[in-house]
């Protein structure tokens, strides 16, 4: 019973990651195995069967981040999942066993959020007007999204088709294409690229913006006629065709007669999975006859007449060729398997893709894994994006170690306590120096324009930078720098001088944030800035004296004051202070005293305001900004894309604002700002 009790949380608690924050922690095929361990055990003890649990629940929470909840007028529900042809062929027989005539429609299952239209005839003579969108949420009440469902280009805002009522349920997705397109402006824009195309749009669908919907470029792909006219309630595939020839994206469908035919469409759409444009995560076999579906019930969770097959991962036989060693910005070492399949000798075809590489994650993995240049391995695509190791076949003549000495800079490398994490500690290590210096460059740190990762490369290349301390003593090199022209012309090198000259007026916090410490970023630096006068007073902070700051813990203290007690980090901190860069914090003066003893989150991007900035108005208004979340937060501040930190505040009742609601508090209450 314990066990049940712990699967159930455990499966609930990845649900609630899934459908609520769009951010799942394991794999489909991990969640099915869950999945079906519990049913397992409510077969064994249906006396165990609670309401609550999750084979009985459709679905997330409704109401997570849209407009008004909507009860639904079909219940949104599941489909049961099958994971053998067997089970297919069973469920087919058993249908053709009560009604010999039937006939099945084999689809693709979109891997995307579902959706209802509801559409109505407002008047006799006019059309069927869409006036209701819905998201699933619980399976019986969701979210209306009409607005966003409006921006959706396959979302028909009127049809000329019989009756006065009609309902469609279908799946909003998006395309690789759009997904791509996606994460590359985020790259440009230097923002934090979306996982996987699933959690971008359902993330998008849920949020109010309707014009991020459009710019996002969202599908949707009608799977079901849920209610409406009596024409199109008998026979599910016409109904499709109907709508398709009023140009209703509908989905791919093929019509099947026999468990053989059944189980070959499966296969043909299995086959073809690398090039659909768009994730399915299995396929759907539905009755045909709309009528006969009642017949097959599959219990309060899932719709009657449907069963769904689950494609086992693709996999393959490799053999470890190489293992690379890399040394990324912080000195953390990782580690990528590089192999060929041991069948064809070339890449392993997986999910219509060649694959090559994996990463190996840690030494601790790879000694778990027996992983070894030689040996053979299964491969898979976990969620058919990401290549993982699946268990070693054949084990390799030698297990593969990490090397005691960082393979760029010779320095001793170190394994932290308590972890899996080996690093090189040397600050000026040349794997690290690139993305160290651009780092310390960024916006986000000393803000540097156009000093980017590239030209900053050309720099070290050319022996102008050893750590980010050399910056400052570039502007002795002018007259060289412009005749290499290694930064540019004239006009273009004095630019990017004047903008390192500037740098050096900015504040401490930028300065903490930009030195790289580990664990210390732009909030935690923020928060740390509050107590001390400037870096040297921080840099004489002892681990104890840092853990009597709020959001501050032992390991962040510990990483802050070994890196001031290191020399090579002190002469590097001595030579920014002489180069004129700021380290002391201006004298506080506080705008108001309105939040006062307030402690004040923010998550997700605001319409207006940076990070920096609200959190700057929190600090000038009397209050402290918060890195998380915790029974001692005032108020969460909200924008788009909310994730864990919103979760946990509706968790622990924390009220949550929106920027507006924030800036209203510390407005004067004669309508004048008071910052």
């Amino acid at each position: 019973m314990e066990e049940y009790i712990r699967l159930k949380q455990q499966i609930a608690y990845h649900m609630d990651r899934y459908y609520n924050q769009d951010d799942p922690e394991i794999t489909d095929l991990e969640y099915d195995m869950l999945m079906q361990d519990l049913k397992r055990m409510e077969r064994e003890h249906p006396e165990w069967v609670t309401p609550d649990s999750p084979t009985q629940r459709v679905g997330g929470a409704a109401g997570v981040r849209n407009g008004t909840k909507v009860v639904h007028n079909v219940p949104m529900l599941s489909i049961e999942d099958v994971f053998t042809r067997e089970e297919v062929a069973e469920w087919t027989e058993r249908v053709l066993a009560m009604h010999p005539g039937a006939e099945f429609s084999v689809e693709h299952k979109i891997d995307g959020l579902s959706m209802t239209l509801r559409y109505r005839r407002e008047a006799p003579g006019a059309p069927l007007t869409l006036f209701l969108a819905e998201t699933r949420g619980t399976g019986f009440e969701g979210d209306d999204c009409t607005a966003n469902a409006l921006m959706i280009r396959d979302v028909p805002r009127s049809l000329d088709l019989p009756g006065d009522y009609l309902e469609l349920r279908g799946e909003v997705y998006m395309t690789h294409a759009a997904f791509e397109a996606y994460n590359a402006e985020q790259e440009r824009a230097g923002r934090k690229t979306a996982a996987n195309a699933r959690n971008l749009a359902a993330g998008t669908l849920r949020l109010l913006d309707g014009s991020l919907t459009e710019k996002r470029g969202l599908s949707m792909f009608i799977f079901n006629v849920q209610d409406g006219a009596r024409e199109l309630m008998t026979r599910h595939i016409s109904a499709l065709d109907r709508l398709e020839a009023q140009g209703v994206p509908c989905v791919p469908r093929t019509l099947c007669r026999t468990p053989e035919e059944v189980l070959k469409a499966i296969d043909r759409i299995g086959e073809e999975r690398g090039s659909i444009p768009y994730d399915i995560d299995g396929a759907v076999v539905k009755l045909d006859q709309i009528d006969y579906r009642a017949d097959f019930p599959a219990g309060t969770k899932y719709s009657a007449g449907h069963i769904a097959y689950k494609y086992p991962p693709e996999e393959r036989v490799v053999v470890m060729d190489e293992i690379l060693v890399d040394v990324g910005r912080t000195g953390k070492l990782s580690f990528t398997g590089v192999f060929h399949d041991r069948e064809t000798g070339g890449p392993a075809r997986l999910c219509g893709t060649d694959v090559t590489r994996a990463t190996l994650h840690n030494q601790d993995y790879i000694t778990d894994m027996s992983i070894g240049i030689g040996g053979a391995y299964k491969v898979y695509k976990s969620g058919e994006i990401i290549p993982r190791l699946n268990g070693c076949v054949e084990p390799p003549p030698q297990v593969f170690h990490a090397p005691e000495n960082c393979p760029v800079c010779g320095s001793a490398l170190v394994r932290e306590e308590d972890t899996a994490d080996i690093r090189c500690v040397n600050p000026s290590c040349p794997a690290q120096l690139a993305r160290t210096v651009s780092y310390f460059a960024s916006v986000g740190c000393m803000k540097i324009d156009a000093l980017g990762e590239k030209l900053i490369e050309a720099l070290i290349e050319a022996g102008y930078l050893h750590s980010y301390a050399d910056i400052y003593t570039l502007k002795d090199h002018r007259e060289e720098l412009i005749a290499k022209g290694m930064i540019g012309k004239e006009k273009n090198t004095d630019r990017i001088l004047a903008a390192i000259e500037a740098s050096k007026a900015s504040d401490p916090v930028r300065l903490l944030t930009g030195l790289g410490i580990r664990n210390v970023g732009a909030a935690t630096a923020r928060a740390i800035m509050e107590h001390y006068s400037g870096i040297r007073e921080l840099a004489a902070a002892t681990a104890e004296e840092l853990t009597a700051i709020p959001d501050v813990g032992g390991i962040t203290a510990s990483c802050i004051a070994d890196f001031f007690a290191d020399p090579r980090n002190r002469e590097i901190l001595d030579r920014l202070e002489a180069s004129g860069v700021n380290m002391k914090m201006p004298e506080r003066t506080k705008a108001s005293d309105r939040l006062q003893g307030m402690t004040i989150a923010v998550t997700g991007t605001l319409p207006t305001l940076g990070r920096k900035e609200i959190e700057e108005l929190i600090a000038a208004n009397g209050g402290r900004a918060s890195g998380s979340v915790s029974r001692k937060t005032t108020y969460l501040v909200a924008g788009e894309a909310a994730g864990s930190k919103l979760t946990k505040a509706r968790e622990l009742g924390v009220p949550v604002l929106t920027e507006e609601e924030f800036l209203m508090m510390i407005r004067e209450t004669d309508g004048e700002e008071s910052v």
